[in-house]
């Protein structure tokens, strides 16, 4: 049987740095971080003060108060950007056989601030009772179920859960099924809304995030000496997976080209990526054979890059280990220095800057680098620091690692006919 190419048609977006892809884009390149002190609660008595959140967000511009009612932020993250997706991919539904489009989405704790409300009302009140949206408002699976009620989408629909990978095992589920032929469309990307009390507390007292609160902008600095945790991000993006054939028939607009997935686990720690990147490499090095090239071949790489003590010793000797001399001549970068680390919609945010990248030739700066780290080989690896960078690359990969060492990366080709 021989397998399907499937092709990126559409993109959707609502992040820190915007509330289109266009914007969102722009910003990347610009060198503009999304980092501001928190507005969706009072972060006073925390340690850490600031966040990267959606700005200018009201969801009475995109739904009615009753539909509001009913999602979460993370569904409506989700909801909004996969509709810009499907917008933007120019799919006219009335022609398409819905029964083979499916949504494929990641999030890696879902509506954790209808949890703590509810909770928290729960304990307060002298007459205690639960909402009865609680459960279908807080559960993770439910952004992708809204997705497809909303569209009628009847192909195969779920959610992957795997912390910060989730929205890259999310996308690779939907690239083998499309290339299996089991569907010719997904919906797919990821979702999170988790800055609330307990996303910030819980992370502060793990050590996990960022405390620079005289520095917000300047906080998110991965590779760089004097990092001290991840920024939280929020916000949704959809990707729109179609199967070539299709897409060509129909006339659509190709963004790129999806050629290759890898997944692989750490078996290390619980939160901790193993010291040597054993699994990273892996996962890229499974990915890279996938997609039938060579290390060799790759010309980019949109890294995890989270700007945490450890983690960013991790991946670059993950990428030495894969790619041994070569890795002087991949662009290198993390945009998570400037969309803070959207969790589990973190992978589909750098899938789509990665799928840009390739398309518009040129690789967003990691910004805020400063100061070298002894622990880094900055010599044998090119880092984009600070500064876009023109480039006329031709296969890229973007990696995403969660907690409980789940490691996701895929390859993406600029599209050629």
């Amino acid at each position: 049987m021989s397998l399907k190419r499937v092709v990126v048609t559409g993109l959707g977006a609502l992040t820190p740095l915007g509330n289109t892809w266009q914007e969102t884009w722009q910003a990347m390149i610009n060198g503009v971080s999304g980092a501001a002190p928190i507005k969706n609660f009072d972060a006073s008595k925390f340690k850490t003060q600031f966040a990267c959140e959606v700005k200018d967000y009201n969801p009475l511009d995109f739904f009615d108060r009753k539909e509001a009612r009913k999602y979460d932020p993370c569904a409506q993250f989700g909801i909004i950007a996969a509709q810009k997706a499907v917008e933007d991919s120019g799919l006219d539904l009335e022609k398409e056989d819905l029964s083979r489009i499916g949504v494929i989405w990641g999030s890696g704790i879902g509506g954790l601030k209808t949890f703590t409300d509810e909770v928290t009302n729960f304990v307060k009140s002298e007459r205690p009772r639960f909402n009865p949206f609680f459960i279908p408002k807080m559960i993770a699976d439910i952004t992708a179920g809204h997705i497809s009620i909303k569209h009628g989408f009847m192909g195969p629909n779920y959610t992957t859960v795997s912390a910060c990978a989730s929205s890259t095992n999310a996308m690779a589920d939907a690239y083998n099924y499309i290339r299996l032929g089991k569907a010719e469309v997904f919906v797919t990307g990821g979702s999170e809304a988790a800055i609330y009390e307990a996303g910030v507390g819980g992370f502060n007292s793990m050590h996990a995030i960022s405390t620079k609160n005289d520095e917000p902008t300047k906080a998110s600095r991965p590779f760089d000496k004097n990092r001290d945790g991840f920024i939280m991000g929020e916000g949704g993006v959809s990707l729109i997976f179609e199967e070539y054939e299709h897409a060509i028939a129909r006339g659509a607009n190709i963004y790129a080209e999806v050629v290759g997935a890898g997944l692989s686990g750490d078996a290390h720690h619980m939160t901790a990526p193993h010291p040597e990147g054993v699994g990273a490499a892996k996962s890229m090095g499974d990915a890279i054979s996938d997609a039938g090239i060579e290390p060799k071949d790759i010309d980019h790489i949109n890294t995890h890059g989270t700007s945490t003590p450890v983690g960013d010793i991790a991946e670059p000797k993950a990428i030495l280990r894969l790619f041994g001399n070569h890795a002087k001549d991949i662009y290198v970068n993390s945009t998570k220095s400037m969309t803070g680390h959207l969790l589990g919609a973190a992978g589909a945010i750098e899938a789509m800057a990665t799928v840009l990248a390739l398309k518009e030739g040129v690789i967003p700066p990691t910004i805020n680098f400063e100061e070298k780290d002894p622990n880094i080989d900055y010599d044998a690896i090119n880092f984009v620091f600070n500064k876009a960078v023109k480039a006329d690359i031709n296969y890229a990969l973007s990696n995403t690692f969660g907690f409980g060492g789940h490691n996701a990366s895929m390859v993406f080709k600029k599209y050629t006919k």
